[in-house]
């Protein structure tokens, strides 16, 4: 599995976990929907601002969306 697929795939895990739709993440994060399901499916290149933008929407810390990848 190459990196993409491994952060989207922790993102998608902790926004379930959080029990929030890619829609309220998305709008918190100041995304769009479509974006954050193409991180999640591992197909886009996200950049470190974006991914803070995830983590701060999520709640977690960028070291907490990193872990275990």
């Amino acid at each position: 599995m190459d990196i993409k697929s491994k952060v989207g795939k922790r993102i998608r895990e902790i926004r379930e976990k959080v029990e929030m739709s890619q829609k309220d993440l998305a709008y918190s994060a100041d995304l769009d929907r479509s974006y954050i399901a193409s991180v999640e499916s591992g197909q886009r290149n996200i950049s470190i601002v974006n991914l803070e933008k995830i983590a701060n929407s999520l709640g977690v810390s960028l070291s907490e969306l990193f872990k275990g990848i």
